[in-house]
């Protein structure tokens, strides 16, 4: 769960994380939304996996309208609910309906980038009274983006920094969670100095700043590497021409 308008961060985020989960043998539950939503159903769905959509509307009305093609993907790959009848349209009042229904289905609840007010913090709201789960992943302190998911692991919520702290709140076998660490997505074919191949590790954080410049923070949770580890790699990187530093991070050399 998350906001509507998430950074590039949330959506790698939820991506990953979604990934990593049907992997592991696990389905996601979300609520068909813009944003970290659509991101977690379509990354489940392209990971072969499992994803309900949970709706506010009737089960034959895409919401927003342009998640048609995505509300069809789900109802072929997964599975479409919702309380409302069928034809529904959206109301004021039927999303936080629909949220205490992705709350009841879900052993546990995530939040990724969720502001103060929002959908996201209902859901999570609903799920400690029915006893669930709740886990967050830390945002930066002053995006208002990740405010409310901020303020819930500040109140206990469990914090999310790897695809480990995700697959262990579910009691999974080690070969479970194995399955989910895999295929953490890297770069085909990059080449260091003198045409060699870059180690996979290099790999990966290429891959990672193929959009908007990452500070080491953030590319050490998306990679599972640690902080030191990404420092190195991403010096040698730099030297062999392959990244650049900028203000906001590090980048792709050459990327606008």
């Amino acid at each position: 769960m998350g906001t509507r308008e998430c950074s590039a961060y949330g959506d790698r985020t939820a991506s990953r994380l979604a990934a990593a989960c049907v992997r592991a043998g696990l389905v996601v539950v979300s609520g068909l939304a813009r944003g970290v939503d659509a991101a977690a159903h379509r990354s489940a769905m392209k990971a072969g996996g499992r994803t309900i959509a949970v709706l506010g509307t009737g089960v034959d009305v895409p919401y927003p309208v342009g998640h048609r093609t995505l509300h069809s993907e789900v109802q072929r790959a997964g599975l479409v609910v919702s309380e409302m009848e069928v034809g529904t349209k959206a109301t004021q009042g039927c999303f936080p309906r629909r949220n205490r229904l992705i709350a009841g289905l879900a052993r546990a609840v995530l939040v990724i980038e969720a502001p103060f007010k929002s959908g996201a913090i209902n859901t999570s709201n609903w799920a400690m009274e029915l006893g669930r789960t709740v886990a967050a992943v830390p945002g930066q302190i002053d995006d208002p983006r990740s405010a409310g998911s901020n303020r819930l692991l500040h109140d206990g919520a469990h914090v999310i920094t790897d695809v480990d702290d995700l697959l262990e709140l579910f009691d999974l076998s080690t070969t479970e969670r194995e399955r989910g660490r895999e295929g953490g997505g890297s770069l085909a074919s990059p080449r260091g100095r003198g045409g060699a191949p870059l180690e996979s590790g290099d790999q990966t954080l290429m891959a990672m700043l193929r959009g908007e410049a990452q500070d080491v923070s953030i590319l050490a949770f998306q990679s599972g590497l640690s902080g030191r580890q990404v420092s190195e790699r991403l010096l040698r990187l730099e030297l062999e021409g392959l990244v650049e530093r900028s203000g906001d991070g590090y980048r792709l050399a050459g990327s606008v």
